[in-house]
C-alpha cells in the first residue's frame, strides 16, 4: 500500500558567500532520478562557469532509500553530496532535488568547512519549503442497479472516494477511486451494505496532491 507523503510545491533558492566562495542552493520538485538529472543539467547550463555542481535527490517517498542519490562533483569525498542528502532526508519530504553551485574564491575551507557550507543553504531553505500532501488512490470498476447507486455514493464519500465516470445502461457501470489507506474499510462497508451483490474490481492506482 502506498502511504501518503509530502512533496515540494515549488522551487526555492538561497545564496551566500563564505570566504570569497559563492554558494548557490537550489531545491526543486523532481519525481524520479531522470527528472532530478534533468534539473541538474539545466542548472549546469545556467552556471557553466562554476567550479562545482554538487547534488542530492529523493526521487520518490522519503522512506524509499533506494530512490535516492548524491554527488560531491569533485569536492573531497563525503563533504557535499552526503551531507546534502542527510538534510533532505531530515525533512520527510519526497520527490525533490537539491543542487549547490560553488563559485570558488580560492580560499580553502577544509573538510568541516565544506560540509557546513554545502549543508547550510539547505538548512536555511528546508524549514520554509512550501509542501503539499501526495496521496494514492486505487481505481475500481463496479456494476449496480439504479436504486443501489445512492448507497454506493454514500459509501464512497465516507472513505475519501469519488466517482470518475458513470455509464448508465440497463445497469449502472461506474469507474471509481478510493484512498489507498481506506480500501479495506471501503470493501468491508460495500460488502456489508450490499450483502455481496456488488463487487468492486480493481483496475490501477492513481495519485493526487492537495
Amino acid at each position: 500500500m502506498n502511504k501518503p507523503y509530502l512533496i515540494l510545491q515549488q522551487p526555492v533558492f538561497f545564496q551566500e558567500e563564505i570566504k570569497k566562495s559563492r554558494f548557490l542552493t537550489f531545491i526543486s520538485p523532481a519525481q524520479g532520478k531522470a527528472a532530478a538529472m534533468q534539473y541538474l543539467a539545466e542548472i549546469k547550463t545556467l552556471h557553466k562557469d562554476a567550479r562545482h555542481h554538487c547534488w542530492a535527490y529523493i526521487g520518490g517517498s522519503p522512506k524509499d532509500s533506494v530512490n535516492m542519490g548524491c554527488s560531491d562533483d569533485g569536492e573531497p569525498k563525503g563533504t557535499a553530496g552526503k551531507p546534502m542528502l542527510a538534510v533532505l532526508q531530515g525533512t520527510n519530504v519526497g520527490e525533490m532535488v537539491a543542487v549547490v553551485v560553488r563559485y570558488s574564491g580560492g580560499i580553502k575551507l577544509g573538510t568541516g568547512g565544506l560540509v557546513r557550507a554545502y549543508s547550510n543553504g539547505l538548512q536555511q531553505l528546508c524549514p520554509t519549503m512550501p509542501t503539499i500532501e501526495k496521496r494514492f488512490f486505487q481505481q475500481f470498476k463496479l456494476q449496480c442497479n439504479y436504486a443501489q447507486m445512492a448507497t454506493v455514493e454514500h459509501i464512497l464519500a465516507s472513505h475519501s472516494g469519488r466517482i470518475i465516470k458513470v455509464d448508465y445502461q440497463q445497469m449502472v457501470v461506474a469507474l471509481i477511486e478510493v484512498d489507498s489507506e481506506q480500501i479495506i474499510q471501503f470493501k468491508q462497508k460495500l460488502q456489508s451494505s450490499m450483502q455481496g451483490q456488488i463487487i468492486a474490481k480493481q483496475i490501477n492506482t492513481s495519485t493526487n496532491a492537495n
